[in-house]
């Protein structure tokens, strides 16, 4: 209902008169005053059927100024502020017929908007109010519900609450509902968990894994579900924002977990949690070496696991495992020979570690890096076989293509390559210009033909076009004035600005654009004139074409020889 301000400012008017050092006092008026006035039906605990801020979000814009004012002059009391509506309401609840919490509710929530680290300060002392009251659970939610207002504000903050008060007792059935669906919520309002990385260490993370994927436990199937819906932000939460320096710390925890008769869907959870380990944290395989002897059992289902995953693995992982299943090799030897750790584990570690050393053998030759070592030495060989007789005609290289045939087919091959390839050159420059000129003789009547045809299309496309506007431009006069009467100024400022900038870029950057680029192709062709004495002849082309070819050439040969100098060179040096 809507609340008198000007009665509540006496009020306030009158507590700091009367307690004028002690804004302890006032606020706790302010408190009392509030929860008197505003009057409604008692609700559930949490008010589940309401918005998460509610009731403050019915708060008026003035009432929130003056609560927030108030907090601000009572800084320095605020952790007692906060006590004192706890407590108060707890009060309440033991009263048949207590008053309405709301003056208490949108006191905290305005407090914890301003300051949300207040509600953990001492989470410690509120934990044992919520064991002592476990037989009464409507105060139990209240508390919980009063400590959960700080994570809306501030998921560090949020995270602190649940893992302090809410993790603690996750297991009682009148409390694990309202937990499980805060931290539901909390994550839903945070999508951005990098403000909560640091909060969830290893002695958090794993009881939460063992509720959600242990049957039997004292969660609800539901609530089960719900909370393996939020494991992999969970996850990612305990795993901060370098998992690869975090991942070792959380392997003997998930390698104890993973024996054979754990639920599927956790087994597959942890094997896939160890392959990660040992994919992105080296250290996970010092440490399972150190864990091997005590995990037998688990460590033949992850062996297997590695197995089945071989060739989805990276080479760096095949790389480090490979070290790792030989000392398990000799250790399943030793286990054996002592017959200790259990015949049955010791002998599927041992099947594991060597199909898995088969696997690293059978990897096969590497064909790419042997095909480039054997270029490599015939190139140093032919270039030292050079450098030794001085050319490649006097060369052993030479002597042994002559002796077996391949240097003289080879010459043969390219003087008949050189001779085709002359008689093309040959043809093209007779034929081209007595097929050039009948091709000419030929379609330049049609060309002429499609050049007028053209011509007069445009001439009656513009002449069309011409005759619309002058139609538009007699019928539509209004045009003009309506788009400017109905048209925003800021827009008709806006196409302004579009017309001056088209005008600088073609005027500034278009133009000397192109005038630079008909003068440079203006300067080749007078350059090609000049060359050719003003005729541009097929003579003077093919000779320009020669001479680029020969440059070319030489260029060529003078960077071949230069890179055998340098690899001559290289050679002598080592």
């Amino acid at each position: 209902r809507q609340l008198d301000l000007a009665d509540l400012q006496k009020e306030l008017q009158k507590s700091r008169s009367v307690f004028p050092e002690n804004p302890s006092v006032w606020v706790k008026d302010l408190a009392g005053y509030l929860n008197y006035k505003l009057q409604a039906p008692r609700s559930d605990p949490v008010l589940s059927q309401h918005p998460h801020d509610y009731p403050y979000c019915l708060v008026s814009r003035e009432l929130r100024s003056i609560i927030r004012s108030l907090l601000a002059k009572a800084s320095g009391f605020l952790e007692l502020f906060f006590d004192h509506c706890i407590y108060t309401m707890l009060q309440e609840l033991d009263k048949a017929q207590g008053e309405s919490l709301h003056g208490y509710r949108i006191c905290i929530q305005a407090l914890l908007l301003y300051r949300p680290r207040v509600a953990t300060t001492n989470l410690g002392k509120y934990l044992e109010v919520l064991r002592s009251q476990q037989n009464r659970p409507a105060k139990c939610l209240t508390v919980l519900w009063a400590l959960g207002q700080a994570g809306f504000t501030d998921l560090h903050e949020g995270l602190k609450v649940w893992l302090g008060v809410m993790l603690p007792v996750l297991g009682i059935k009148s409390l694990s509902p309202f937990a499980v669906s805060y931290l539901d919520r909390l994550l839903m309002m945070h999508p951005n968990l990098t403000k909560g990385f640091g909060m969830i260490g290893p002695k958090d993370f794993f009881p939460l894994l063992d509720f959600a994927f242990m049957p039997n436990n004292s969660l609800s199937p539901s609530l089960q579900e719900q909370l393996r819906r939020l494991y992999p932000r969970l996850k990612v939460l305990a795993l901060g924002a370098r998992p690869e320096a975090a991942l070792h710390t959380y392997f003997p925890s998930f390698l104890s977990r993973a024996t054979p008769a754990c639920p599927p869907a956790m087994k597959e959870e942890l094997l896939s949690s160890l392959s990660q380990c040992l994919s992105l944290d080296p250290l996970s395989f010092s440490v399972w070496r150190q864990l091997y002897t005590k995990h037998l059992a688990q460590s033949s289902l992850l062996l297997n696991h590695l197995l089945e995953s071989w060739d989805s693995s990276s080479k760096k992982v095949q790389q480090s495992l490979q070290e790792t299943v030989r000392s398990f090799k000799v250790t399943n030897e030793e286990l054996a020979a002592r017959g200790a750790g259990g015949d049955t584990d010791v002998a599927a570690c041992d099947t594991a570690c060597k199909e898995l050393l088969c696997k690293m053998k059978g990897r096969g030759l590497p064909w790419s890096r042997l095909l480039l070592v054997l270029l490599l030495l015939a190139a140093g060989f032919l270039l030292h076989d050079l450098r030794t007789h001085g050319s490649f005609q006097a060369s052993s290289c030479a002597r042994l293509l002559r002796s077996s045939g391949v240097l003289p087919a080879s010459q043969l091959a390219w003087q008949k390559v050189s001779r085709a390839c002359l008689q093309g050159y040959r043809w093209l420059e007779h034929s081209l210009a007595q097929h050039g000129s009948v091709a000419l003789s030929v379609l330049w009547p049609q060309l002429e033909l499609l050049w007028r045809s053209g011509g007069e299309v445009a001439r009656a496309v513009s002449q069309q076009g011409c005759s619309l506007l002058s139609w538009l431009r007699g019928s539509l006069p209004w045009l003009g004035d309506w788009l400017q009467s109905r048209l925003p100024e800021a827009l008709l400022h806006l196409a302004e600005c579009a017309r001056e900038l088209l005008h600088f870029l073609l005027h500034s950057c278009l133009l000397p654009l192109l005038q630079g680029l008909a003068a440079l192709l203006q300067r080749g062709w007078q350059r090609c004139l000049d060359s050719c004495s003003g005729d541009v002849t097929w003579e003077c082309v093919r000779d320009h074409l020669a001479s680029f070819t020969y440059s070319s050439w030489l260029y060529l040969q003078d960077a071949t020889l230069a890179l055998k100098n340098w690899a001559l060179a290289m050679i002598s040096g080592h």
